[in-house]
């Protein structure tokens, strides 16, 4: 079997989630490396300690470059993270030019089953570079403002053709690459919707929107479906650790209780994650939540409406 080639980036916070990334990675059975690039020291340290098999740690000074260097200052450290976004899956290209393929994924997924339908689909394509709708349920549609295509798993094989679309998207995150809306960009992220248009043929979207679920459309396509089949992937967007021991599912969604049973395995996830930083000695990182008294309300409201859900990790 073909091994794939995976590519990350997180910070200490997202540590937790990291390691589920990895675990899941290895519980499907199929060979694969994942590449972490580390935003922080700690996240190097602790990952260097805990000698994941089938990694290989990549320091911030090592991919950043004089373009990057010249607009860090300027930029959020999300914002930052998203402008380093293009430039990982290149790195992972350059540093080996026998790769087949490499793929970014957002640290906060997690995969229930084999990726080859993905990859299947890829290259029945015979497209370079395979991107994801959101797929928004019509209720939850941001398309026009976070766009019609979300960052969340991006492959691109290692051909002339997708390293030119992985150089157009460089240069535009270098150029502008910000957490709000302005002329038609948002982050990283909008700059996806004008690659079917400028690069054609080169880029191929999953056609099956079942394979990559998400909050915003978990219950519209499991609900629709009736089917026990699980997801390739599910995004856990907005799943924060808001403490030690209890962490907020999601937020703002209704995700049905098809969906339920993939927030309860990755919750179990996280509990091997804590337990296994634990057991090193590190303290968990989370999110601490400071509330303003709106906050409070909207987060009292959602959960009266059902859009968000705390869990209590076991001990």
């Amino acid at each position: 079997m073909h091994m794939e080639h995976y590519c990350t980036l997180f910070d200490r916070k997202f540590l937790p989630a990291g390691l589920c990334l990895h675990e899941s990675l290895a519980r499907l059975g199929e060979e694969f490396h994942l590449w972490i690039l580390c935003m922080d020291e700690e996240v190097e340290e602790k990952l260097r300690a805990l000698k994941l098999e089938n990694i290989t740690l990549i320091r911030l000074d090592e991919i950043e470059n004089e373009r990057l260097k010249g607009v860090k200052g300027g930029r959020s450290t999300g914002e930052y993270c998203w402008t380093l976004t293009p430039f990982l899956p290149g790195y992972v290209l350059e540093r080996n030019p026998a790769l087949k393929r490499v793929t970014y994924l957002d640290a906060d997924i997690y995969f229930f089953r084999s990726t080859a339908p993905i990859f299947r689909e890829l290259e029945q394509s015979g497209a370079e570079v395979l991107i994801t709708e959101h797929a928004y349920a019509p209720e939850y549609d941001k398309a026009s403002t976070a766009g019609r295509f979300c960052v969340q798993f991006v492959t691109f094989a290692n051909s002339a053709g997708a390293k030119g679309v992985l150089q157009w998207w460089q240069d535009r995150c270098i150029e502008w690459c910000f957490a709000r809306v302005e002329d038609g960009k948002f982050g990283d992220q909008k700059y996806l919707d004008q690659w079917p248009a400028l690069f054609g043929g080169k880029v191929h979207i999953l056609q099956d929107k079942r394979l990559a679920l998400a909050p915003w459309n978990a219950d519209f396509y499991l609900s629709a479906e009736k089917s026990a089949l699980l997801p390739v992937f599910y995004h856990f967007h907005g799943l924060r650790l808001i403490a030690p021991t209890q962490a907020r599912l999601y937020s703002g969604y209704q995700v049905g209780d098809a969906a339920l049973d993939l927030y309860q395995a990755y919750v179990q996830a996280l509990e091997r994650a804590t337990a296994r930083l634990e057991g090193a000695g590190y303290p968990i990182p989370f999110f601490a939540e400071n509330l303003t008294v709106s906050g409070a309300l909207r987060a009292w409201l959602r959960a009266l409406l059902g859009k968000t859900k705390v869990a209590t990790l076991a001990r």
